[in-house]
């Protein structure tokens, strides 16, 4: 029997200035993949339109700042369209079955046709995280794009974590759906977890369910916890596991980021002045448990420059991309601080998940499911054909 053997990549790319120049990245990097010889490659999270770290746009619990609305204009407006509804038209959408404008040569901002096209002229199966406007709203979405059959499926985030529902809407559950392909002889089945969407147990076990044998985790953590979360999620899946993350520098943030704190510095109150300098202070105590503070002295000219020169340096987000294999062991990675679009590759033998299953199968023998229940709305949880 012929060997399931493919190469796989993960692609530590961060977003750049404007959309154009990300595409042109993302193409460039997927050229790079197809010479070393990988069939299919994973962007990070929010790639496209961007991942807005370090930003809170002027919200607070009960108030907004004007500020805070143009920087999410500015973040609406970089966002992708791919011409979906807000609802989610699903299989309509994937096989463009909605109607396009008198006039327009295809719905959405072309997006979609560029991604296909890079597929298709590299021959790279890509999967990559984009921010998607679709009405007044937006999402964080992972799209699925065959070199031969164009965009197979996508699916959005159905829980933004923490500050991030401010921003992004939830996504419909349904979009958690699996899409089959076959890569030289290979046939893969694969669908994505968004970032703290694989701290969700039920969701990971309702892409268990469709006996996935290659697991998609684009990312913005780069905590020291998440190499351990995949390894579990490649032991407990039997697949295997691509996860990748952008490495950013604070300089590297949008300007409409780094100039809005940039400005809050410059006009924050007294008050806050005054906490921030009292915060600097150092409290010593004397023999007899008396405290003393003694007051921060302002720093130099010179002492201010360099300090911001480091903070300017300072990564934001250090990367930590990695390959796992079905039985846990790291193939590639963690990959920290390289953030030129570097590729980790792997060659996969898709055997090694069958060969897995001789004692875990967590959605079949091992699951119990006489006794243990999962649905998700709109969803079959069977495999796909």
């Amino acid at each position: 029997m012929a060997p399931k053997k493919l190469k796989l990549a993960v692609a530590q790319s961060r977003t750049l200035s404007t959309k154009a120049e990300t595409l042109d990245a993302l193409q460039r990097t997927t050229h790079n993949a197809a010479q070393r010889g990988a069939r299919l490659v994973l962007f990070p999270e929010a790639y496209l339109g961007g991942y807005p770290r370090t930003c809170n746009f002027g919200a607070a619990v009960g108030g907004r700042l004007p500020e805070g609305r143009e920087q999410f204009l500015h973040y609406f407006n970089d966002a992708v369209d791919l011409g979906d509804t807000p609802a989610g038209a699903g299989d309509d959408w994937i096989e463009r079955k909605l109607p396009v404008a008198k006039g327009s040569k295809y719905r959405g901002d072309g997006t979609r046709e560029e991604l296909e096209r890079i597929a298709r002229d590299t021959g790279v199966f890509v999967v990559t995280g984009l921010v998607e406007r679709s009405g007044g709203s937006l999402y964080c979405t992972v799209v699925y794009v065959c070199p031969a059959n164009g965009v197979l499926g996508k699916r959005r985030k159905v829980m933004p974590t923490g500050s991030e529902r401010l921003i992004w809407a939830q996504g419909n559950p349904n979009t958690l759906k699996a899409v089959t392909t076959t890569i030289d002889g290979v046939k893969l089945t694969l669908a994505a977890a968004i970032c703290w969407e694989n701290y969700m147990p039920l969701l990971r076990q309702s892409l268990y369910s469709q006996n996935v044998n290659l697991y998609l985790a684009p990312t913005a953590d780069a905590r020291p916890t998440w190499l351990p979360l995949m390894i579990t999620t490649a032991f407990e899946s039997r697949a295997f596991v691509l996860s990748c993350n952008q490495c950013t520098k604070r300089s590297q943030l949008p300007e409409w980021i780094r100039g809005s704190a940039a400005e809050s510095e410059r006009t924050a109150s007294p008050i806050a002045t005054e906490r921030r300098v009292r915060r600097g202070s150092t409290i010593s105590k004397t023999e007899d448990d008396n405290e003393i503070c003694w007051p921060a002295f302002k720093p130099t000219a010179a002492q201010s420059t360099s300090q911001a020169i480091e903070e300017e340096d300072e990564y934001v987000s250090r990367g930590g991309s990695c390959i796992v294999s079905p039985l846990g062991e790291v193939l590639a990675g963690p990959l920290w601080e390289s953030e030129d679009g570097e590729l980790l590759v792997v060659e996969a033998d898709f055997d090694d998940c069958d060969r897995g299953r001789l004692d875990l199968d967590v959605a079949g023998s091992y699951s119990r499911n006489d006794a243990f229940k999962l649905t998700v709305e709109g969803l079959d949880l069977n495999p796909p054909p």
